[in-house]
């Protein structure tokens, strides 16, 4: 049935898992080995928490995944093609020290810019996708990261595949100026004509979705997710506050409440969200049907 598309199954019953070292003896734990859980406090093995795809095995919180991770959670083995791989940033209003960002940013992440873009398939399914990246310039929207979701979404319409994005950013990357806040416009436009020309859109927006990123192309999909506690919004928290001069909600600009306020049309938790896009991108399959 339909209201099975976004049905959540029973959760499997949680694991026991080994006690973590005390304060005392964690001291002599090399750095990497265990993490604590912002949400709940708790120090767990950093390996149990990558095997639970990032989500907190206490209290179920999602910590941010970059993007070849979440590749390697979404797509067959083996079956994805990266798309422009080679493309980097300069710096075309010569910004101060913007190009020693950069390169620190590429040494610690291994990778180039601020989004994967590329093809493949899942369980099958053969897609386009963009994939943001927090860990590089907070996941800042430069002309490379709007030209390079630009040529995906054209790469997707070409092709006649669909096209998934998972958003995470901060948004305009201001050491480009004006030409970064050009990316909002040249991503809508693409979206557009792939949806004249009857293309699929998902957007899946992830911790956080801001500023710029958020006013445009996260929230153009035909189909619009988050994962559960993103922060999606346009302008800060405390700006708004001043601005009108009232208080906020506590869960202002969180997945929940967009959802609760019709701004989103599911919260999916991380572990669900393969099998999700498989059902969507299955119905949506040339003679795919919905089994009412």
């Amino acid at each position: 049935m339909l209201k099975d598309l976004f049905t959540k199954p029973a959760k499997p019953k949680k694991k026991k898992y080994a006690q973590i070292p005390s304060e005392q003896s964690k001291q002599d734990v090399p750095e990497g080995i265990v993490l604590k859980c912002p949400s709940c406090k708790k120090i767990m093995y950093t390996k149990e928490i990558n095997k639970n795809l990032k989500v907190c095995i206490n209290c179920d919180y999602h910590h941010q995944m970059n993007a070849k991770e979440r590749v390697k959670s979404l797509f067959d083995e083996g079956s994805f093609i990266e798309y422009d791989k080679e493309m980097v940033s300069e710096n075309p209003l010569q910004f101060p020290g913007y190009e020693e960002k950069l390169e620190k940013d590429r040494y610690k992440t291994k990778q180039n810019e601020a989004v994967i873009t590329g093809e493949g398939s899942i369980n099958g399914f053969r897609t386009s996708i963009a994939i943001m990246d927090a860990s590089f310039r907070m996941g800042s929207m430069g002309s490379v990261v709007g030209e390079k979701i630009t040529r995906a979404i054209e790469k997707a319409d070409e092709q006649g595949l669909p096209f998934i994005i998972f958003t995470a950013s901060g948004g305009a990357r201001m050491q480009e100026g004006v030409l970064s806040l050009m990316q909002m416009a040249k991503t809508s436009s693409a979206l557009k004509r792939f949806s004249d020309n009857k293309g699929l859109i998902i957007s899946v927006m992830t911790h956080p979705t801001t500023g710029g990123v958020s006013a445009s192309f996260a929230s153009l999909g035909d189909y619009n997710f988050a994962e559960p506690g993103a922060l999606i919004g346009f302008a800060g928290r405390r700006i708004i506050e001043q601005t009108i001069r009232e208080e906020l909600p506590e869960d202002f600009q969180t997945a929940e409440f967009l959802l609760k306020h019709g701004q989103l049309d599911a919260v999916i938790h991380r572990q669900e969200m393969k099998q999700t896009l498989t059902n969507i991108l299955d119905i949506h399959q040339p003679g795919g049907e919905i089994t009412w």
